[in-house]
């Protein structure tokens, strides 16, 4: 019977229902029971254990998953906790199956972000040993020195983080505009970077994530081609299996 067995946090992502990390704080948080009671982390679910999440059955696992593309606006939050944000990337997408964003982005930002309801999926490019790129487009407050360039890309050291960024790949677009390629994903760390240098950031966009490029209007979403999954999956394909190759999408989808 214990083949049967499944951690509790991999049921609610492989049940489409949200991130591993996500379950984790669902299941702090006290959200979380198994046939009505509160279980503890790390707690397994057995195959005829009823799971709930705010008194909501949370089904097996979905076959058909969904991958999109979005352009976030300007001031969406990227939370799935509907109760407490307003201005939440569920309730402004409105997408007809439950789905949740992989990885974030600050509210003050825009640009691409992806959105699945494949919890496995979310896993694997949030690994921060894959060094997956996600590109950047950003505009500062004063004139782009040389010098603003070379240390921007050399590394910088976060005293609130106590750590030091990466090398990465910045370029100088305009007299007020780089782009910016990283490899992590620490918390406002293209605005902590400028901040280092006494530069401002006026406006942040990010244009790609990995071979995933932003190009959708403001507010707008569409779902991955064949092509752009299935380089996808082969990026991250150092980590589990993650797609179903008989999985069907259409081509665009906008909101």
């Amino acid at each position: 019977m214990s083949e049967d067995l499944k951690r509790l946090n991999k049921y609610l992502s492989e049940a489409g229902y949200c991130s591993r990390r996500e379950a984790d704080r669902l299941i702090d948080a006290g959200r979380v029971t198994i046939n009505d009671a509160v279980p503890e982390m790390g707690t397994k679910v057995a195959t005829n254990d009823i799971v709930k999440v705010d008194g909501e059955i949370i089904g097996e696992r979905k076959q058909d998953f969904v991958y999109l593309a979005f352009n976030k606006p300007v001031g969406i939050v990227c939370t799935t906790d509907t109760r407490v944000e307003k201005d939440n990337i569920i309730d402004y997408i409105n997408y007809p199956k439950r789905i949740f964003p992989i990885g974030r982005l600050d509210k003050p930002s825009e640009g691409l972000i992806l959105l699945t309801d494949d919890g496995d999926i979310v896993n694997k490019i949030l690994r921060a040993s894959n060094n997956h790129e996600k590109e950047y487009i950003v505009t500062v407050d004063k004139p782009i020195s040389q010098t603003f360039i070379e240390r921007m890309a050399g590394g910088i050291y976060i005293e609130e983080l106590k750590q030091r960024t990466k090398k990465c790949n910045v370029k100088k677009v305009d007299k007020y505009t780089f782009s910016i390629v990283l490899t992590q994903g620490l918390n406002r760390q293209i605005r902590r970077m400028c901040d280092y240098l006494n530069y401002e950031v006026q406006t942040l966009k990010r244009v790609r994530i990995m071979n995933i490029k932003l190009d959708t209007p403001i507010g707008k979403y569409r779902e991955l081609s064949k092509e752009e999954f299935k380089t996808l999956s082969e990026l991250i394909s150092d980590s589990k299996k993650t797609f179903d190759p008989n999985h069907k999408r259409q081509r665009k989808s906008r909101r």
